[in-house]
């Protein structure tokens, strides 16, 4: 059965290297179990029941991603969004979780239209790269200070905005170790870094008495207060256009790099640079994220951790298939979730920051009319609290920018249109 379902031989693997590739891969990303509850958590959502959400809907993502494209990626809901979801979103705009909900389903039904009309690539390749890198650099820009501010390493300060935390208390001292182990973790290639330094942060304040030990496994909570609590309607109001939009285009992205980054490791990608079976992928992880927004849960995405497993051996679906059967098992572990402090989480948010702005390094920063509007669009993120105003900045910058070099070339209809239509919003919808 599993022969017919995954065409194991085909591809020159085993039921046993794609297990072992499956556990590898659920390591690297189990850390979101912990993570995501914490970030929505913020918002007035009830933690057990986000925990519960986070694991169906990174089992539902995939088994779907397995079963229909044959792809050994992995998903559950992407960083970065669940950060804009409950900060932005939320917290600044004062929009309520169930209206965030209905703006993620409504951005997940449009990514499912756009792959399956195909209309996709021509937006993926109308955006340039520079300014691709720019919004993830940015959204990791963004991550940095929320860990850091979650940490309680940088403190609002009247006179400056903002300012140093108090390094004699517990949290931004553990918040610094756990860091520091993570990275560490990482240089000697440990398979889990991320989940280690989490987990050790979390004994060392259990035994130093900062934090209550919560148990580890108990029945699943209900999932009852996020499930269909999403709200569509309220979703629909013009003020959250440019946050629909943000959900698409980040998770556009994302997923777009993530499939060829992985397929291209895993030797999926044929020689003429192809990826068969694109469309696949991604009618999945559109179908998965529209599932996560009615379980309650941010964006579902495909997680680049995925070339871990790529990495162990890793060659179809059934490696996403047994990672899915591992994300159904962490459903008992939610005790341990809950005890899991915010210094302890922050962290793996600095060190996924630390991985997204890498892509500054391909930038061509000789020429200024592409690295001022690379540096507009990752700075506006954190300093506006916003991925969508740094995606709209990026944007109005950029075509502003080449029109004045008299560079039309480096310009295309669908650049200037998305420019015009934030010019617009800010004019008109400037909240």
């Amino acid at each position: 059965m599993l022969e017919k379902l995954f065409q194991l031989k085909a591809h020159d693997t085993t039921v046993r290297t794609e297990i072992l590739a499956g556990l590898t891969t659920f390591l690297t990303m189990a850390y979101i179990l912990f993570v995501n509850p914490a970030i929505l958590g913020e918002t007035g959502m009830d933690k057990g029941a986000v925990f519960v959400a986070t694991c169906l809907a990174a089992a539902i993502g995939s088994a779907i991603m397995g079963l229909i494209a044959n792809y050994p990626i992995a998903l559950a809901p992407g960083m970065g969004l669940n950060a804009f979801f409950t900060y932005s979103v939320v917290l600044h705009m004062g929009y309520s979780w169930q209206v965030a909900l209905g703006a993620v389903f409504i951005s997940a039904t449009l990514f499912f239209a756009l792959s399956a009309l195909r209309i996709r690539e021509w937006i993926v390749n109308s955006i340039p790269l520079p300014l691709r890198s720019a919004i993830t650099a940015g959204i990791g820009l963004f991550l940095a200070l929320i860990a850091l501010k979650e940490a309680g390493l940088v403190v609002d300060n009247p006179a400056t905005l903002v300012g140093l935390g108090d390094l004699t208390a517990p949290g931004p001292l553990l918040a610094m170790l756990g860091f520091f182990i993570i990275v560490a973790l990482e240089a000697r290639r440990v398979t889990g870094a991320v989940m280690i330094g989490i987990l050790a942060v979390t004994a060392i304040a259990i035994a130093l008495g900062v934090t209550q030990f919560g148990g580890i496994v108990s029945m699943p909570p209900s999932i009852a207060p996020t499930f269909l609590q999403l709200d569509i309607a309220g979703a629909l109001d013009v003020g959250m256009i440019s946050v629909i939009f943000a959900f698409l285009f980040v998770d556009l992205f994302d997923n777009t790099g993530t499939l060829i980054a992985v397929a291209k490791r895993a030797g999926l990608m044929r020689a003429d640079g192809h990826l068969p079976k694109m469309g696949r992928a991604l009618i999945a992880d559109s179908t998965a994220a529209m599932g996560g927004s009615l379980l309650g849960t941010s964006t579902t995405t495909s997680y680049i951790e995925s070339a871990s497993g790529v990495a162990a051996g890793g060659r179809t679906g059934l490696t996403a298939c047994v990672v899915a059967g591992l994300f159904l098992l962490s459903l008992f572990f939610a005790p341990l979730a809950g005890t899991v402090p915010a210094f302890a989480t922050a962290p793996a948010l600095l060190f996924v920051a630390v991985l997204m702005t890498s892509g500054l390094a391909e930038i061509d920063w000789d020429d200024i009319t592409v690295a001022a509007p690379v540096v507009i669009t990752a700075l506006a993120m954190p300093l506006t609290f916003s991925i969508a105003n740094g995606i709209a900045f990026g944007f109005i910058s950029w075509v502003l920018i080449k029109a004045l070099a008299g560079r039309f070339k480096d310009l295309n209809p669908a650049l200037v249109v998305l420019a015009a239509l934030f010019i617009i919003k800010f004019g008109f919808f400037p909240a």
